[in-house]
């Protein structure tokens, strides 16, 4: 369990880390938005990418074994 958990960390990491490597000044427009964007903006997209992660898991859970 603890090495499934250290794995899916790792990746997480990974995949948080790209954009920062691979358009670094895209990100940073993309922050200025953040900075500006209305509350409940960011309240909805963190919502929509809570649900869709918690489908891809079920999904990866119910079909990938």
């Amino acid at each position: 369990m603890h090495a499934y958990l250290l794995t899916v960390l790792g990746l997480i990491c990974f995949v948080e880390g790209l954009p920062y490597l691979a358009t670094p000044k895209q990100v940073k427009k993309w922050l200025n938005w953040l900075l500006s964007a209305p509350n409940l903006s960011l309240r909805i997209l963190g919502g929509a990418l809570m649900v869709t992660g918690l489908l891809l898991v079920y999904l990866g859970r119910r079909h990938g074994g």
